[in-house]
């Protein structure tokens, strides 16, 4: 297992479509593991395999209460709205107000390649919807209502009103 280097805005390979995994093989075992590796490194939430330079449809996400893989996931329900603040490992520091489904139904592959259907509400819904666009090329920069802010600028200017 091993830390893989997340890929960041200007990297063409975020702007491509992910492939189909037909099969499970090593590398594809060695590249979930790496890629949960990366995602605690980083502090995410969840991560797309583009991000770390693999055009291949796997996602991995933890929003705390249980890590997941997907291998080619697809989203068959959606419903409900949600507005929150979003942020990307592949944009660091930076955030927008994104407004993404409440709740959502996505059917794939597990990681033994048994067919699953998850439903998630809230923050997991917000979390696949994030990383199944990114198999798609798409980013959440796209989805951003008004401005996207820099987190850094924020705290820094909020440090020198405390002073």
């Amino acid at each position: 297992m091993a830390i893989r280097t997340v890929r960041t805005v200007g990297d063409a390979v975020l702007e491509k479509k992910c492939r189909e995994v037909k099969e499970m093989t090593p590398r594809i075992e060695e590249l979930i593991d790496d890629m949960f590796d990366t995602m605690y490194e980083n502090n995410g939430v969840g991560l797309a395999a583009p991000q770390v330079g693999v055009l291949r449809r796997v996602i991995v996400v933890d929003t705390g209460d249980d890590p997941r893989v997907l291998i080619n996931p697809v989203i068959v329900e959606s419903d409900g709205e949600q507005t929150g603040e979003e942020g990307c490992l592949s944009y660091p520091g930076k955030y927008g107000i994104v407004t993404r489904p409440m709740h959502v139904v996505v059917e794939g592959l597990d990681r033994e390649m048994n067919p699953v259907r998850m439903e998630a509400e809230g923050l997991l819904a917000r979390d696949f919807c994030h990383e199944i666009d990114h198999l798609d090329g798409k980013m959440y920069m796209e989805l951003v209502e008004g401005d996207i802010k820099d987190a850094a600028a924020e705290a820094a200017a909020a440090e020198e009103t405390d002073e």
